[in-house]
């Protein structure tokens, strides 16, 4: 093999690895900062703070696609709703109740909510196989919000962090579903910029009740890192990485890197705070992953067969 070959193969799935890291540091750093930022104003300035810091690539195509952003505000604010208000600020609200282990996990979920979503609203076929996946990903969800007791299912007893990051997950599937139906002309990075501005627009109301009415977002360096850290790593540098990925493997394949995503959360929250993996996280990891991989992934295609001599004309 060539240098040059190796070369690229080994700068993508470096990419590979890094944007799904990046992505696992939001519910780390989320978690990290439960006890200092309040969940609405980390979101908020979460998105300030990544839309200040792709700006300078983002900026030529704001100016020039103006008029089409300007037509689309509504949409816009929809779609900051979901990925930056909801998938934002109560997967933060249920950060500061559950940990970053188990919301990795359920997060990793996402693509099913987004097949199963399409299957009931868009009414697009649903195969037995992607069926079975989704059986077996929803199973895990089941074993991760009872921590592996059936009697939590039976008197209905959940952690309400979990169900908040649940509804953060299938919050983030609507928006996929939202974007794919809509197949914008607008470049990727002027996307980005738009939904986190629209995002901040979105959450400022809420950030305003949250500092006037409960607690405002601490003067501190402490604060300051963990803001800066989710703007950074959860955000700009998980899309572009992520991005990248996409132009050197192709969307299907750098779409599995979601599937790598717990396991990161799971080591970077063990190293760094201390949570230590249970039974039912190892269940939960065997079951969600290989289901969500059975319902998304492609399937293999079927090799063309050889066309016979006495066949041919």
């Amino acid at each position: 093999m060539d240098r040059q070959p190796r070369n690229a193969v080994l700068t993508a799935y470096g990419l590979y690895l890094l944007s799904s890291a990046f992505f696992a540091s939001n519910v780390v750093i989320g978690r990290a900062a439960a006890s200092i930022v309040p969940p609405v104003g980390l979101a908020f300035w979460r998105w300030v703070l990544a839309f200040l810091m792709i700006l300078p690539l983002a900026l030529p195509g704001l100016i020039q696609h103006r008029h089409a952003l300007r037509a689309s505000w509504k949409r816009f604010l929809l779609l900051g709703a979901l990925a930056q208000g909801i998938c934002g600020a109560v997967v933060y609200m249920g950060l500061e109740r559950t940990s970053a282990t188990n919301a990795g996990l359920i997060y990793a979920t996402s693509p099913v909510f987004i097949l199963m979503i399409a299957a009931l609203w868009l009414r697009e076929t649903v195969t037995p196989r992607q069926t079975a996946g989704i059986a077996v990903a929803m199973a895990g969800v089941l074993v991760i919000l009872t921590r592996g007791d059936p009697q939590a299912l039976l008197h209905f007893a959940f952690n309400a962090g979990d169900l908040l990051i649940l509804v953060g997950s299938a919050a983030w599937a609507v928006y996929t579903v939202l974007l794919r139906q809509t197949r914008s002309s607008l470049p990727v990075v002027t996307m980005f910029a738009a939904n986190a501005l629209a995002g901040a627009v979105v959450l400022a109301p809420f950030y305003a009740w949250e500092t006037l009415a409960l607690r405002p977002v601490p003067l501190s360096m402490d604060a300051a890192i963990r803001i800066a850290g989710v703007a950074l790593f959860a955000s700009v540098l998980a899309f572009l990485t992520y991005q990248k990925t996409i132009n050197l493997m192709g969307p299907a394949r750098a779409g599995t890197s979601l599937y790598v995503m717990p396991l990161w959360a799971a080591v970077a929250a063990w190293a760094l705070l201390g949570e230590q993996l249970q039974m039912f996280h190892l269940l939960g990891v065997l079951l969600v992953l290989p289901g969500v991989a059975l319902a998304t992934l492609p399937p293999r295609a079927t090799p063309a067969k050889p066309v016979s001599r006495s066949s041919e004309a």
